[in-house]
């Protein structure tokens, strides 16, 4: 029994390392956080980000999934959240470099942690992939091993998350060292640019779907 959790909880690293390297809002502020904060900006955010994965989940096992899959709540979240990470990205583009940085702007005036929470809930395929993918695994650990199958997915799943973005921090304030003020706002400029038109998609496509 404890080699079958330990290799479910392989398989749900895997999985969830799959998720982490694709590009996306968390990822975004990952980068824009580290280069402002540091390498312990990534484990900040994954915090954020696996508060928001709780939340989530609790609503799974309280049977609301129905309601967060519905076309309604589609709706809704791909639009709040689509605004939510235009707001983000015109935030990270106005950063300025760390030795000027104005406290009142830029990321850190949500903090890594919140900002995690914030990347990962105004996301629609977030709430996509644990109404499917994430449930099914959650199911499947409970049918072979109760709560143990279930820590076993969570564990491994989280593992991925903190191991990837925590290597992308560490490497991204590294580089900070070396990136000079005049390529420091084109760098921000970019991340915010993409959460802009990842939000704005977001917007389109829940205003397209719903027609």
């Amino acid at each position: 029994m404890i080699l079958e959790i330990v290799l479910f909880a392989v398989s749900s690293f895997l999985v969830g390392l799959s998720g982490a390297l694709v590009p996306g809002p968390m990822l975004t502020v990952t980068i824009s956080n580290s280069l402002e904060k540091g390498p312990i900006a990534g484990p900040l955010v994954v915090a954020g980000h696996i508060i928001a994965e709780i939340a989530i989940l609790l609503l799974l096992v309280l049977g609301l999934g129905w309601l967060i899959g519905s076309s309604a709540a589609s709706l809704l979240i791909s639009t709040i959240g689509g605004l939510v990470l235009i707001f983000m990205g015109y935030s990270i583009s106005q950063s300025s470099p760390p030795s000027l940085q104005d406290p009142v702007k830029g990321p850190g005036k949500y903090g890594s942690m919140l900002g995690g929470i914030l990347s990962s809930i105004s996301n629609p395929y977030f709430y996509i992939w644990w109404v499917t993918i994430g449930w099914a695994f959650v199911l499947q650990g409970l049918e072979f091993a109760g709560l143990a199958g279930i820590l076993g997915f969570m564990v491994g799943h989280w593992a991925a998350d903190l191991g990837f973005y925590s290597l992308v921090s560490f490497f991204t304030s590294k580089g900070s060292d070396i990136i000079s003020q005049k390529y420091y706002k084109p760098l921000m400029y970019g991340c915010g640019i993409f959460m802009i038109g990842l939000g704005v998609y977001f917007v389109l496509s829940a205003q397209v779907g719903a027609l």
